[in-house]
């Protein structure tokens, strides 16, 4: 009796190793086909304190990879793996990309973002020591999966009317001397200025010219509340000394020398 039972627990136990082993996967072949999950990173504020923006990330639903705090040494935490999802972005879209979460790294940047003043928004700067771990964060994220300078972006980006962050007191430029971000000549943006002043495109230009450059923006002619708040996004990264959405001659001329060629030298 004894033996039996011995037997019949060797054969459960031989099983049950069988069984916990899982599939045999030979890892000795590589497809060529292949890239990365992360196409794009997109940049937040958190419009909260560090310990308010530590509890909001990582016990609740909304999420990031990263989190660059406000102190005067930054500390970046790693919330989510790069190779996982994060919930930062929500409804999106660039290039025709949606649903960007599932393509993109989220770096959340302790900042309040704005207050409502007497004349209107109060935004906040982004100390030096902010930017400079951001710069090296970046740097790193784009060499590892090889993201183009295109796709380093604003929530207000992706999300124009919905989202304001980073804000225009964000410094893009510095990121563009960086060589991380696409940024227009300033010669050529003062070559192409002139013949806007004469004359300013009409609203289906403005709209075609943000759609090449990336922006989800209706077609329809007409300077709607949507095409507005495009243009009052990329007027936050690329003229944030005047965020109010119209379709002026400096914007245009942005827009021409941003979705144009640079003409070769002969």
């Amino acid at each position: 009796m004894k033996t039996k039972t011995l037997l019949a627990a060797l054969i459960i136990a031989l099983l049950s190793g069988c069984a916990s082993q899982g599939p045999r996967i030979d890892t000795s072949l590589n497809a060529v086909g292949q890239s990365s999950r992360v196409k794009f990173i997109v940049i937040h504020y958190t419009v909260s304190n560090l310990p308010s923006s530590i509890k909001i990330l990582t016990t609740q639903v909304v999420s990031s990879h990263y989190l660059l705090t406000d102190q005067a040494e930054p500390v970046i935490y790693k919330l989510v793996d790069e190779t996982r999802q994060a919930n930062h972005a929500g409804v999106s879209n660039w290039k025709g990309y949606t649903m960007i979460n599932g393509s993109s790294v989220g770096i959340e940047i302790v900042n309040p973002g704005f207050t409502e003043g007497p004349n209107g928004r109060i935004w906040y700067p982004f100390p030096q020591a902010q930017i400079d771990q951001l710069i090296l964060l970046l740097k790193e994220i784009v060499a590892k999966h090889q993201v183009p300078p295109e796709n380093i972006l604003g929530h207000s980006d992706i999300a124009p009317g919905r989202k304001q962050d980073p804000g225009p007191m964000f410094p893009w430029f510095q990121l563009a001397q960086a060589g991380l971000i696409v940024w227009p000549d300033a010669a050529r943006v003062v070559a192409v200025r002139p013949q806007y002043d004469l004359q300013l495109p009409d609203v289906a230009w403005f709209q075609q010219k943000l759609a090449t450059h990336g922006y989800a923006v209706p077609k329809t002619g007409e300077l709607d509340a949507v095409t507005k708040s495009v243009i009052t996004s990329f007027q936050m990264k690329y003229r944030p000394a005047i965020i109010d959405g119209t379709p002026d001659a400096e914007t245009a001329a942005l827009l021409e020398v941003l979705t144009t060629p640079a003409p070769k030298a002969p």
